[in-house]
């Protein structure tokens, strides 16, 4: 079925993204995998292919534009390359509309130039070891002290936590309980009593630096408030849906990728003098999978239309993102089990998609909570 999405200028910039992942990434993601780090040099590539920043205004040195189907195109075209380590999408789509929405001008002008060219990698630090999808848990605080705040805590599973360079930090700025008063600081690198911790030995996605990071007394100077003071929840559920549309995105287009693969091996691939692909079981799984991808397509691709023209809701968002990463996980299961004890080698694409896709369905919101902000939209 032919998509509607996207224009000959879209498909020319997939053509740019492939020929970077080519040149820039591939050729060094074992290494990266390895190491568990890219080199800094991969995201100042990026900035000079002008893939970052793509949204951020020129006059900061971004790509000016608000169309987020190009962030779309790069979502896809690194999903289906299984490069994880270079989190473009994470810094990009995620950090950087707080970036552009909340920043005042100093601000702009002091983080966004860094952010396009890649000399400043951003990170955005939510989760604690007690507080996962439900931010009422958080405990990181902060005292006012004049001209600074004064930080104290801990967060968890923080993507691009080792080589960020500017971290957007969800701290609690009252006393009070639930979601109310929370706010969001900038930490920069290099700021007294901020440390990070453990690289952390992840199943999957090995190249994608994780870490653990830890704020004592990290006097945080108060031009470094994102946004509005103890409005940070209301800032952050005005972002979740474009995070979560990009899951849902990348995901869509890994589970397509992953049946275009296990459709050739089948063809190829013999068992009792057969080419598996004569065999009914084999055909029914890749009819199965093949009509599953085709209707989520549509429905993640409605998604995106509905977003580029500002009338994507949270519900829609949260079908987007659990439905879609649960089939990427359903269809890199049955593809697996279809390429036999091939599927279980390393070496192997399908393999490596098995762990580095599984955390689809947990990062950005759990299967389970997107399920409970649908079902709170329908009862109550």
């Amino acid at each position: 079925m032919r998509r509607d999405l996207f224009t000959a200028e879209h498909e020319a910039f997939r053509e740019t993204v492939r020929a970077f992942l080519a040149r820039e990434v591939l050729p060094h993601h074992e290494r990266w995998e390895k190491a568990g780090i890219v080199d800094r040099e991969a995201w100042l590539a990026a900035g000079r292919q002008g893939l970052l920043g793509l949204s951020v205004p020129e006059e900061y040195g971004g790509g000016g534009g608000d169309d987020f189907r190009y962030a779309v195109v790069l979502a896809e075209e690194f999903a289906r390359a299984g490069a994880h380590g270079l989190a473009l999408g994470l810094h990009n789509d995620i950090v950087g509309p707080y970036l552009t929405g909340l920043a005042t001008e100093e601000q702009k002008r002091r983080w966004l130039p860094g952010f396009c060219s890649g000399e400043t990698i951003t990170a955005i630090a939510m989760t604690e070891p007690g507080a996962g999808s439900d931010l009422q848990g958080i405990r990181t605080t902060t005292a006012d002290e004049g001209d600074a705040w004064v930080l104290n805590g801990s967060k968890t599973f923080i993507s691009n936590g080792i080589l960020a360079d500017l971290v957007v930090v969800v701290a609690r700025t009252t006393p009070e309980g639930g979601a109310r008063g929370l706010s969001l600081l900038v930490v920069e690198r290099g700021m007294p009593g901020f440390e990070r911790g453990r690289n952390l030995d992840k199943i999957g996605q090995r190249a994608q630096d994780t870490a653990e990071l830890f704020f004592r007394d990290v006097r945080v100077p108060k031009e470094n408030l994102l946004g509005t003071e103890n409005q940070a929840f209301l800032h952050l559920m005005a972002n979740l849906a474009q995070e979560r549309l990009t899951i849902a995105v990348a995901a869509a287009a890994a589970a397509e990728h992953l049946l275009d693969l296990t459709t050739t091996y089948v063809k190829e691939r013999e068992a009792f003098g057969r080419q598996l692909a004569r065999l009914q079981h084999i055909r029914f799984e890749i009819a199965e999978m093949a009509t599953e991808c085709a209707v989520t397509r549509a429905f993640v691709d409605r998604c995106v239309g509905e977003h580029a023209a500002g009338r994507l809701d949270a519900v829609h968002a949260s079908m987007a993102k659990w439905w879609a990463t649960e089939l990427q996980k359903r269809v890199t299961d049955r593809c697996l089990q279809l390429h036999g004890g091939y599927g279980y080698m390393s070496e192997f694409p399908i393999a490596r998609a098995f762990t580095d896709g599984r955390v689809q369905t947990i990062y950005g919101g759990t299967t389970e909570i997107m399920k409970e902000i649908i079902g709170r939209s329908l009862l109550g």
